[in-house]
């Protein structure tokens, strides 16, 4: 697959100041010579590598294209490693278009979603967990979540994984010799010593599997959802929240019938917020799917704000609600302040604790500061707390650090228990792989595939 020469356009379809066309490999340059020409008498093969050349793409008549400018970065000091050269025109749907056309019928295939990407993985410019944090680093949503990316870009998940695949390997290395030289009567030794190496490498990996619970919420964000009975302000909550009529709001009960999704950044921490269709016993089939989707929404959120009328006594509406969310992070926002309280504030107080409840009026614009400084003081202060640099944001990661785990849970019991140390090896060198899987020094082929099936083309 290495031998074909790419190309692809890197740049977001539709009209912009800019495009670019990318290419890699073998063939970039000889491609170059016919489908540019420099403003400037010059042989392309003299051109500086990181080098910026002004010219003209022409086709293959000679007739302009575009005005461009030009960069060739030589192997091995590119994206990829290998040769690479880039074609930056105006940023219109034709010139770009047609550019893309002269290099491809001057021999370079298209590239494939992510192959650039690929590339530099397969000829070991990043390992795989890098390579998986370009696509986090271009989703960022937040600056936070541009960091926890560019901090695993930079390696340092990769670093972390690789001092505990050390440990594993060493281990390895200490049962082998007591099996090539059992005349020593090493294995009570070795045994002991094993054990304690794993007691480190088992508190090191349940420490970066720990960490995904912070960082889903940094990469996908804090999944939140706005929930309630019918014409309590949950709608028009969202809608202060974003500052734009995103919902519709009556007080026609029932109005919202399915999820709508937004995002938004408070503080540095990416909420996902999901507003609900109101609770109640539905009148038909369609506010029967909607309530039940609210359900669903309740049971995979990270935080609910549920949404009560301060003017009204809890209702059995309500109180069935709070069964639904009693194991569940909560704040209990106190809305329609502005009619009066009548609510049992003491008790609910004594549910949801004293710091979640947010007394508050949406229609006067009141408590939407209080609400926002809580949001964030669970991420920043409480168990949510972000304060790790290799943090794990990736599900494929928590799962084979959950399995690594495992193998070495399971190696411990089996020291404890006595059992041969030639057979501890075989979960030692699963929980090894299993790690191996995550930076790509034991994935499986399949498995680089789909991941790079993910990305868009041109990156």
């Amino acid at each position: 697959m290495l031998e074909r020469t790419i190309a692809a356009i890197a740049t977001a379809p539709g009209e912009a100041g800019i495009g670019i066309v990318r290419i890699s490999g073998e063939k970039s340059t000889e491609i170059l010579k016919k489908v540019f020409k420099p403003k400037r008498v010059m042989d392309i093969d003299d051109m500086p590598s990181r080098t910026v050349v002004y010219g003209h793409a022409v086709d293959s008549k000679g007739a302009i294209i575009d005005e461009v400018l030009v960069i060739v970065m030589r192997s091995p000091y590119s994206y990829t490693t290998e040769d690479v050269v880039e074609l930056h025109c105006h940023g219109g749907i034709v010139p770009i278009r047609r550019i893309m056309e002269e290099v491809l019928r001057n021999g370079a295939d298209i590239a494939e979603p992510g192959e650039f990407t690929k590339r530099a993985f397969l000829n070991g410019r990043i390992d795989l967990a890098q390579a998986e944090a370009v696509i986090d680093v271009i989703t960022a949503k937040t600056e936070t979540g541009l960091n926890a990316a560019l901090n695993q870009l930079e390696g340092e998940l990769s670093k972390e994984i690789k001092k505990i695949m050390e440990k594993l390997l060493s281990m390895l290395a200490h049962i082998e010799a007591s099996i090539d030289f059992p005349e020593h009567d090493v294995e009570e030794i070795t045994a002991a010593n094993i054990k304690n190496m794993l007691l480190e490498a088992k508190a090191s990996v349940l420490e970066l599997a720990e960490s995904f619970d912070e960082g889903k919420i940094v990469r996908d964000g804090l999944s939140t959802a706005i929930i309630g009975r019918p014409n309590v302000g949950k709608s028009s909550l969202l809608n202060v929240l974003l500052k734009e009529n995103r919902a519709i709001v009556t007080e026609i009960p029932g109005t919202t019938r399915d999820i709508i999704e937004e995002y938004l950044n408070i503080g540095g921490v990416l909420v996902r917020l999901i507003d609900t269709a109101g609770i109640r016993e539905p009148e038909d089939i369609v506010e029967r799917i909607g309530v039940e989707r609210t359900k669903g929404a309740i049971s995979n959120s990270d935080l609910i704000i549920l949404v009560l009328d301060a003017s009204d006594e809890l209702r059995q509406e309500d109180n069935e609600i709070i069964d639904l969310i009693i194991d569940k992070k909560v704040i209990a926002v106190l809305n329609k302040t502005d009619l009066g309280l009548v609510v049992d504030e003491a008790y609910l107080r004594g549910i949801f604790g004293e710091e979640n409840i947010i007394r508050m009026s949406v229609k006067n614009r009141i408590g939407i500061d209080k609400l926002e400084e809580r949001i964030k003081g669970l991420v920043y202060h409480g168990k949510l707390s972000i304060s790790k640099n290799s943090m794990v944001t990736n599900i494929r990661h928590k799962n084979l650090l959950d399995k690594a785990l495992e193998n070495i849970k399971r190696a411990i019991l089996s020291i404890e228990e006595n059992i041969p140390i030639d057979l501890i090896s075989v979960d030692i060198r699963e929980a090894w792989n299993s790690l191996g899987a995550i930076t790509g020094d034991t994935v499986e082929e399949d498995i680089v595939k789909e991941i790079f099936s993910k990305f868009c083309i041109g990156k």
